[in-house]
């Protein structure tokens, strides 16, 4: 698997324990609202991830409704299934781009940050669609631009003086690398997914301490990936990184703006 999208080993165990209640456990409650709001009875999430929509899915929507997850790594579903939700979910590994389910099988597809990892967006916005039967809605957010995101940019910028001649980019390349609304918008309509709403919504991220974001991006992600490969230690490079966001933010209970964008489509 691309390394850029490889999530294995202890990485999907700290990615749940560090990064989602850093920075996705905020938007993920934005979106079950405004899933919610739709009165799905049946919803496709993809790109699950270890769950954080997922969770606050089940806690939101009425017990009967039904609720399928799906990622393309399986040591994702594997943890998310292992932290349980409150009512019951299907997991089911699945790759977004050719999803297994037929022809209108949802009323609503849902997707938190995962959009950016799929290798053809317009191939995996199509696959939404076909799934969602007519009148059904596609709900899915993207990380803005790696500059309005302080925590990432920092420890990305304290990063470049550990490798000089091949800085590891992982999180301004893939994370933050599909901010540009007029390309989504564009990728959007090659799916026949027209009348996008873009709504972009700037939160805060909060930790303990500077040594929670640093693991959470060093470790949790595949930037882990670009520093191993780099012949670097992951607990120095932690260790950069948590400098760096202490000498800015502080020493104890940092707190850091972040900002997505939240794309809202309807399957007329």
């Amino acid at each position: 698997m691309n390394p850029d999208r490889s999530f294995t080993g202890s990485l999907p165990i700290i990615y749940d324990a560090y990064l989602v209640p850093l920075i996705f456990e905020p938007y993920a409650a934005d979106l079950s609202e405004r899933a919610v709001s739709r009165a799905p009875t049946h919803v496709l999430e993809i790109a699950s991830g270890t769950g954080a929509v997922t969770r606050a899915l089940s806690a939101a929507l009425p017990q009967g409704v039904g609720i399928v997850a799906t990622d393309l790594n399986q040591a994702m579903l594997d943890q998310a299934a292992a932290r349980g939700t409150l009512h019951p979910v299907e997991w089911r590994q699945a790759d977004a781009m050719a999803l297994p389910f037929a022809d209108g099988s949802f009323d609503l597809v849902v997707c938190q940050f995962g959009v950016m990892f799929f290798p053809d967006k317009s191939k995996a916005f199509s696959e939404a669609r076909r799934v969602l039967r007519p009148g059904g809605g596609f709900i899915f957010s993207v990380w803005d631009r790696i500059e309005e995101n302080e925590f990432a940019n920092c420890v990305t910028s304290a990063l470049e003086p550990m490798f000089p001649e091949d800085p590891p980019r992982f999180m301004a390349r893939i994370p933050h690398g599909y901010f540009d609304a007029s390309i989504i918008e564009r990728d959007l309509a090659a799916a026949e997914c027209r009348s996008a709403e873009i709504a972009t919504l700037a939160l805060r991220s909060r930790a303990e301490s500077p040594h929670i974001p640093a693991l959470a991006f060093c470790e949790g992600t595949p930037l882990r990936n670009e520093i191993e490969a780099r012949k670097g230690r992951l607990s120095d490079a932690t260790d950069v990184a948590a400098s760096a966001i202490r000498a800015r933010f502080g020493e104890h209970d940092v707190e850091g703006k972040i900002q997505a964008h939240v794309v809202t489509v309807d399957k007329s």
